[in-house]
């Protein structure tokens, strides 16, 4: 494919794009194919001789499509939102182009200089502390990872080795392992499974904290268990909190936490994935009261803030704890600028040693949307979500499950986990509109998250009459 032909093609692949995005709604929101309903439809080795563009563009249809669930449906209401936005796309594109690794400044320096100023305005957005932002001369800021989960590998694995020196420089006659060996690490027992999977993954002890009856960890919980693994000759050493729990969009008290983590010299880690959005908004930013008292903060513009995945912020208050975990320093990747002070090396903060150059899809929208645009969306599927509340309320039948704070209802049928998990199956066979369920207190409650861009009040309307018909016939 020479240039003429990319520009031929390439704006045929904007029109399949735009055409998909106008009409995703009359698309089936989940496939019933079966597994491996792929393998035989394409042939089982690669081609020999090149094949025909426009075969390749017919197989889109035939091939892939039947296998999409169609999270921008305006019918897509499990999980989480995935981000998806125009401005967004278009910058993927740009950034696919270019094709920079992003490993070092010198690699591709606008890579770097940008993605620190885009996660310098972000946080000024959501009126972070000073010690997060970088500027010039900050000892903070930002770094775009791939997802929550690297963040909050990242923390944990930057807040052990900050332990580890600080016990050995105390007691210079215990080994590394000795110590790691009694390392113990803590998140609410609401977490979501990245949470564990990092302990897993960076071979620590991980504690799980009970939750109040809003599914939310109190300060006094995290003290006693810090304690308790205090005198067993543990030493606590991370804390995750989380705003915005998957299952039922629970807030711990970080303002509660903080001191205590703060005290007992524990590294405290906030994962507001879904909910950290919101916190642009004035009348959700209290929300996120006590991130001061926070070591690093991480949340995902690909979730609910119109950036395409993959693109998770972290911030940290002292860069020098992130990069002292993970530095080296090899001569093939050396340059002339790296002491200079002005300059980020990106690799020491993160688990890989490549990066995309991500930070041209934030550049994008904030800046074709606007701070305004962007509370706009926010606040749009909090309303939609409120509104799917309140039709839940007025149904005797049924009954809210947690307090709908943002664009997240849980609700169930009041009566068995049976029956509730009946009502699921039967709506997600019927494939009008997804949902998936989450289980608190011991019982099987349905999730229903606003997601889509172009979710109206329609769509929620007729997304509740369906659930309803379908209680109705689960019920009889």
């Amino acid at each position: 494919m020479d240039a003429a032909e990319f520009r031929r093609r390439g704006k045929e692949m904007v029109d399949y794009i735009a055409d998909y995005m106008e009409t995703i709604e009359r698309r089936q929101v989940y496939p019933d194919v079966q597994p491996g309903y792929l393998r035989p439809l394409i042939p089982e080795e690669a081609p020999e001789a090149p094949e025909t563009y426009e075969d390749v563009v017919k197989d889109i249809e035939r091939v892939i499509m039947p296998g999409v669930t169609h999270w921008h449906s305006p019918y897509f209401y499990a999980y989480f939102p995935t981000a998806n936005s125009y401005p967004a796309m278009l910058a993927d594109m740009l950034s696919g182009a270019i094709g920079c690794i992003g490993f070092s400044w010198a690699a591709s320096p606008a890579c770097t200089e940008l993605e620190t100023v885009m996660l310098d305005w972000l946080g000024k957005m959501l009126k972070l502390p000073q010690e997060f932002i970088a500027g010039t001369s900050g000892k903070g800021g930002g770094v775009l990872q791939g997802t929550a989960s690297e963040a909050t590998l990242v923390a944990l694995l930057a807040a052990r080795s900050r332990k580890v020196k600080q016990i050995r420089s105390e007691e210079p006659d215990l080994s590394e392992a000795q110590v790691i060996s009694r390392l113990v690490a803590y998140a609410s027992d609401q977490a979501h499974s990245s949470v564990e999977r990092a302990g897993l993954i960076g071979g620590m002890r991980m504690r799980k904290i009970p939750t109040d009856e809003k599914f939310a960890v109190r300060g006094e919980a995290l003290r006693r268990a810090i304690e308790e693994d205090k005198a067993a000759g543990l030493i606590p050493f991370y804390f995750c909190a989380t705003l915005g729990t998957t299952p039922s969009c629970a807030f711990d008290r970080i303002t509660e936490l903080g001191p205590v983590c703060n005290a007992e010299k524990l590294w405290m880690h906030i994962d507001a994935a879904y909910a950290g959005s919101s916190f642009i908004c004035p009348e959700f930013r209290p929300l996120l009261d006590g991130v001061e008292f926070a070591d690093s903060f991480n949340f995902n513009p690909h979730k609910w803030l119109l950036v395409n995945f993959d693109c998770s912020t972290m911030w940290v208050k002292k860069r020098s704890d992130i990069i002292g975990a993970f530095k080296m320093d090899p001569l093939y990747l050396k340059h002339d600028h790296q002491e200079s002070g002005l300059v980020t090396d990106y690799r020491h903060w993160q688990i890989p040693l490549g990066r995309r150059f991500r930070s041209l899809k934030m550049w994008f929208v904030f800046r074709l949307y606007g701070v305004r645009g962007l509370q706009a969306y926010i606040r749009q599927h909090v309303k939609l979500a409120k509104e799917f509340e309140g039709l839940v309320r007025k149904d005797g039948r049924f009954e809210i499950s947690a307090d709908v704070v943002l664009g997240l209802v849980c609700f169930r049928l009041k009566g068995s986990n049976d029956v509730n998990e009946t009502l699921l199956k039967r709506i997600n066979a019927a494939r009008r509109i997804h949902l998936v369920p989450c289980q608190l207190a011991g019982r099987f409650v349905l999730r229903f998250a606003v997601c889509a861009r172009t979710t109206e009040s329609r769509h929620v309307q007729q997304a509740w009459q369906h659930i309803a018909e379908l209680a109705s016939e689960v019920l009889q």
